[in-house]
């Protein structure tokens, strides 16, 4: 699996928190951070999926992001970024060795890519419930909103 962590947590640049006296905010950083927890200890699992490109002037990177992994539960996680921050992304993958019947999930997003979290309004990005998943016959398919991080757990 792969890991992030960071060297600094408050009040830096890519914070997690920010304060001011005795004000507080968590960043989507913060809830980025936080739906992956579930990443912690798991056994990475394959997954394959097909990317379109997302191209910005001449740079081109693979819009879509995606992983799997599985806790000691036994419980599925599947997380997918969509890096367009224009065109929904649409996803549709077998899981395979992966018995299940249900999908949930959360999302991190915004109606627009300039969108942060204010003192003033602490609570504009924070994540909510995904219902953009859905099993079909054996396979998983998603739409993905743009600029979206998401987290699945399938059971």
């Amino acid at each position: 699996m792969r890991g992030a962590n960071l060297a600094q947590a408050v009040n830096v640049l890519q914070a997690v928190i920010l304060t001011d006296k005795e004000k507080m905010l968590l960043t989507p950083t913060y809830h980025v951070f936080d739906i992956y927890q579930v990443r912690q200890d798991a056994e990475w699992l394959p997954l394959q999926f097909a990317s379109p490109d997302y191209t910005l002037g001449t740079e081109k990177i693979p819009a879509l992001n995606a992983s799997a992994s599985k806790d000691k539960n036994g419980t599925v996680h599947i997380s997918l970024v969509n890096l367009d921050p224009n065109k929904p992304l649409t996803l549709e993958t077998a899981l395979p060795g992966v018995s299940w019947k249900t999908v949930t999930g959360r999302i991190v997003t915004s109606a627009s890519v300039s969108d942060y979290n204010t003192f003033d309004q602490p609570g504009i990005i924070k994540p909510a419930a995904f219902t953009g998943a859905k099993k079909r016959g054996n396979k998983l398919a998603v739409v993905l909103p743009p600029k979206s991080v998401i987290m699945l757990e399938v059971k």
